[in-house]
């Protein structure tokens, strides 16, 4: 095998200095690991890029020019720009910085990278790209400004980021109270829209409602839901080794419970199997599927919405 190739494998995912220790087969498992990994990442920030563009075409084409709002982080800085004519680039900056830090706290390293990385390329690209204003009429700049916004958060939250920083902040809000991530989110869009109502007009700020509508509505059909948490069930004969893999590596907790295979590819069996059951965030799944397509490319993944959760150890483990 090519030394480079050879070196490359050891350091993204055998992660072990001396050559000699790994047979041809090893190299070869950490190879197809490595593409694996490659395949991904190349995807993320593929995904990461379009969302940028997109959320910023909806910015500066829609949205700025026209002194309309939207909720979150980004309808915090949009009411900030205009209200006193600070560059919304430096304010998408300003304001997103905290919601970086308690992503890197709440979720991890991996997920708080690439949000900043997709937040500095959207003030980046809203900074330099010269967008041209699309339209004056006021109901199409509150559908299709909040339907480009919403697809750039979506295809970024694809990507394994965010370019909004609310829901991290109503994700760790929600682990202290009683109320769930979508009661916060709505909070948080009221107190900003009433605010706007104050500042701006009444008139802006009901355009405003109707271009965080579009904007969550694209959002929903781009990410394929939005609660907060995602079930998933996962069976495959190398239970142990994708159960591991999910308390160390991702850090989130299982259930297993005792199966009988029925007919599967390789015909009918009677054996015993343990069936993985987790929960995780949406923006753990990714990663998650990743996970195990290294351990199990063949393994069955079941998928399922939840709306909130109470009790058992929904909070995510602390790595060592």
């Amino acid at each position: 095998m090519n030394s480079l190739w050879t070196k490359i494998i050891l350091n993204t995912t055998l992660r072990k200095k001396k050559l000699s220790k790994y047979s041809n087969y090893v190299l070869a498992k950490g190879l197809k690991q490595f593409q694996i990994v490659f395949k991904r990442r190349l995807i993320q920030f593929f995904l990461l890029g379009m969302g940028v563009l997109s959320a910023g075409f909806g910015l500066k084409g829609f949205l700025l020019p026209n002194h309309f709002i939207d909720g979150g982080a980004v309808g915090i800085s949009l009411l900030i720009s205009v209200v006193t004519d600070w560059p919304l680039s430096l304010l998408l900056l300003l304001v997103n910085i905290p919601f970086v830090v308690l992503g890197l706290r709440t979720i991890g390293v991996d997920f708080a990278i690439k949000t900043a990385i997709g937040i500095i390329a959207l003030a980046i690209a809203v900074e330099v790209i010269p967008y041209p204003q699309i339209t004056e009429d006021k109901l199409l700049v509150s559908v299709f400004g909040g339907f480009f916004l919403g697809a750039g958060i979506g295809l970024s939250m694809r990507g394994g980021g965010v370019i909004d920083g609310t829901e991290v902040l109503a994700l760790n809000i929600s682990k202290r109270s009683g109320l769930s991530v979508g009661d916060l989110i709505l909070i948080f869009n009221v107190i900003i829209f009433s605010v706007a109502a104050y500042l701006l007009s009444i008139e802006t700020a009901l355009y405003s409602v109707l271009t965080y509508l579009s904007a969550s509505k694209t959002v929903d059909f781009i990410v394929e839901g939005i609660e907060e948490y995602t079930g998933v069930t996962i069976i495959s004969p190398k239970s142990e080794d994708i159960r591991q893999m999910i308390i160390h590596d991702i850090g989130r907790g299982v259930t297993i419970y005792k199966g009988e295979r029925g007919f599967g590819k390789t015909g009918h069996r009677d054996s015993e199997i343990d069936i993985i059951f987790t929960v995780i965030t949406r923006l753990e799944l990714s990663n998650l599927k990743a996970e195990i397509e290294k351990i199990d490319p063949n393994a069955f993944i079941l998928m399922h919405s939840i709306n909130d959760t109470k009790g058992g150890m929904i909070k995510k483990r602390p790595l060592h």
